[in-house]
């Protein structure tokens, strides 16, 4: 379906836990700011920093604590001692109540997590994620993120890279052409949303209409691409100002894309860090586009960064209006077909996670992405037609403005919609908030409103009649040109006979509707005969999921035909075309140039060592995670890409690096692979030797 590749990498990208839940220090300390002056060592991989700390005690304490994990520590307080524990920064002395202390200390750490630093095709690049409780990681901070704090970064070095965090920059140059990036975010914000990125960048600029300065960073050889990757990024910004009614809370918004970044975006305050694997072109667009991403991580601005909750059985308050909020934006942008059929998507998962006795409460830790994303935009979807869409706009514009960088609950918010509802929520709250089965007969009767869900469902049920029924109703889904109900008529097709469907799919790969070609090239496992010139259209189509489908089944079709001229034929039309950031569309041409041995046998070893490219360090894992997959399906591991995938197997990316251990698992069950292995010790860094040693292959 329409940007369903999008839906499904977002829902597993956006699988964020937050376990965090409030410290009893809160109750006696309340931290202030903290002024970092930072520098990094890409030598080492470290962090090098100055902080001063303020803060005031509620009660009358001997100790204070701030998060600091692994710290080397200077103490710079003459006041009173400040020591480090294997997790802690401890400050002990006499703090009385009322009164307001400051704390200046030197520190030097290794990240072990929430910092990366990463080799980017040779340029140094360094982000951080601090998703729920990790800052404390690099920074001193505090994990409870129902302590907000104002922090200031001033980052020292780094003439050659772009330096990146939150809040308004300033940049100046001092003695011995040091210069010096100040940033000043002036409004208190939880530790977890603090953001840094170093690297090489260039920047595009654009101004909100409520004048807020936007900023949309890339890499310089990413250039040709800027347009199509942060396409809309404004419309959406001044529709979501417009709609939620709340002015941005911060003083400018940067997006910032980094290599092998753990999910798809982050809603750091003021400072989105997103994937660079949705840094695509115009063609990419079609199926892996940034605006959902855009959008989700926006809406957390309001919804997360300026209110946040008091703790993780009210995630739902931050993910679900996210999600809720980027789709409406996206229906100003897409339409009201692809609003509908977003939440008719959601709701099929969540019925049949329902049906299975798996679904969950919204209200309540430990929920899964799909119960606080999914379910959560449903339940505001119902809310929002119960009380009506006046109403339910003011209650969130009070909620927001009453709770402004402070932290809430469910009671909070529903507290604020009830002030202004003329209907009973007595049941809205049970049933959608406190119950754990998914409300399905709620949600049909809303998607049901929509004209197009109906027109659809009436399509839909037509799945198991005879062809003969409902030959015409499958045609005029595709004439009508509508994304959904065209390719829901391909895939009812693709159930038949062909030679009775044929018209069907000559329809079909005819139609000016991408998204119904697409349809044909995925719905089909093999190329009919009678399709096989039309087939070759798709292998020039505005999509590289297309292509690459046409590319790999045309390929086979001439195979089983024993035609290697016909594959030579396809190879030619598809070489030099990448595809996405993963290289989809390269590294598949490469696999299967390999695989037909009378294809330019002069370059094959050329081929050959190309694909072997892609699996190293310096290479996006998405890239590396294909490269790997056909030179397993190939056969063809060797000293270099061995060493690649042991790295690999050490990677923080853990869906990357867990697909690395299985197949580095598979590969040393040969021992010719299992010999190469241990032959290269001696290059392997501490951590993948001690991976080794742990499955026991040294």
């Amino acid at each position: 379906m329409k940007y369903l590749l999008l839906a499904i990498i977002t829902l597993s990208a956006f699988a964020k836990a937050y376990t965090q839940e409030i410290s009893a220090q809160t109750k006696t300390i309340d931290f202030k700011q903290v002024t970092a002056s930072l520098s990094l060592d890409f030598d080492t991989n470290s962090v090098l920093g100055k902080v001063t700390t303020t803060f005031t005690a509620l009660q009358d304490v001997n100790q204070v604590v701030m998060d600091g994990k692994a710290m080397q520590l200077v103490d710079k307080t003459p006041t009173f001692a400040i020591s480090a524990t294997d997790t802690t920064i401890v400050f002990n002395g006499t703090f009385k109540a009322g009164v307001t202390y400051k704390a200046t200390f030197d520190y030097s750490v290794q990240p072990t997590q929430a910092a990366y630093f990463v080799n980017n095709n040779g340029s140094e690049q360094f982000w951080t994620q601090g998703q729920g409780k990790y800052t404390s990681h690099w920074l001193p901070s505090i994990d409870d993120m129902n302590d907000k704090i104002i922090f200031d970064f001033k980052v020292t070095g780094h003439n050659r890279h772009t330096v990146i965090a939150n809040g308004v920059a300033e940049k100046t140059l001092k003695d011995y052409n040091v210069l010096i990036s100040e940033f000043d975010m002036e409004k208190p914000i939880a530790s977890y949303l603090l953001a840094l990125v170093v690297g090489n960048y260039d920047v595009k600029t654009a101004t909100a209409s409520s004048g807020v300065p936007l900023e949309y960073y890339y890499y310089p050889e990413d250039s040709l691409q800027v347009e199509a990757t942060y396409r809309y990024s404004k419309k959406v910004f001044d529709f979501l100002e417009r709609k939620i009614g709340v002015p941005f809370p911060f003083k400018v918004y940067k997006q910032v894309p980094v290599k092998d970044f753990l999910y798809a975006g982050m809603e750091n305050a003021s400072c989105t860090i997103f994937s660079d694997d949705f840094m695509v072109d115009v063609i990419g667009f079609t199926d892996r586009n940034y605006v959902n991403v855009n959008a989700h991580e926006l809406a957390h601005q309001w919804f997360g960064d300026l209110v946040t909750e008091t703790k993780s059985e009210h995630h739902w308050l931050q993910e679900g209006f996210a999600t809720y909020y980027a789709l409406l934006a996206e229906r100003e942008i897409f339409g009201e077909d692809y609003f509908y059929f977003k939440l008719f998507e959601t709701a099929e998962q969540l019925r049949a996670l329902s049906d299975q006795g798996k679904g969950q409460k919204l209200v309540a830790s430990g929920g899964s992405s799909l119960t606080y994303y999914q379910k959560g935009a449903w339940a505001i979807h119902i809310l929002r037609e119960r009380v009506g869409v006046n109403t339910f706009d003011l209650a969130v514009q009070n909620y927001l403005k009453k709770y402004a960088y402070k932290n809430v609950t469910t009671e909070d918010f529903m507290t604020e919609v009830e002030a202004l509802a003329t209907v009973d929520l007595t049941d809205f709250k049970k049933n959608w908030l406190y119950q754990s089965a998914f409300q399905a007969e709620d949600a049909l009767q809303s998607l049901k409103k929509s004209e197009f869900m109906q027109q659809y469902f009436r399509l839909q049920s037509g799945r198991e009649a005879p062809l003969s029924n409902k030959f015409t109703q499958l045609m005029d889904a595709i004439a009508s040109g509508n994304d959904y109900l065209g390719q829901e008529a391909v895939y009812q097709a693709a159930q038949e006979s062909i030679n009775a469907t044929l018209p069907v799919f000559k329809q079909a790969i005819s139609s000016d509707n991408v998204f119904i070609r697409q349809a044909v090239a995925t719905s089909l496992e093999n190329v009919p005969q009678s399709l096989a010139t039309d087939f070759y259209k798709l292998l020039k189509d505005d999509s590289y999921v297309t292509r690459e489908q046409a590319m790999i089944k045309l390929w086979v079709y001439h195979q089983q035909r024993n035609d290697p001229a016909s594959q030579r034929k396809v190879l030619d039309m598809m070489d030099e075309q990448f595809g996405f950031q993963d290289g989809n569309l390269r590294t598949l041409w490469l696999a299967l140039s390999l695989a037909t041995p009378e294809y330019k046998p002069s370059q094959s070893f050329g081929r050959y060592q190309e694909l072997i490219s892609y699996t190293q360090q310096e290479q996006p894992y998405q890239l590396r995670q294909n490269a790997f997959n056909y030179l397993r399906q190939l056969g063809s591991f060797e000293k270099e890409s061995l060493q690649s995938l042991i790295e690999a197997s050490v990677h923080h990316v853990w869906r990357f690096r867990e697909s690395a251990r299985k197949l580095l698992k598979e590969q040393i069950k040969n021992p010719k692979n299992l010999s190469v292995v241990k032959e290269l010790t001696s290059s392997l860094t501490e951590k993948e030797i001690a991976y080794l040693k742990r499955i026991e292959v040294l």
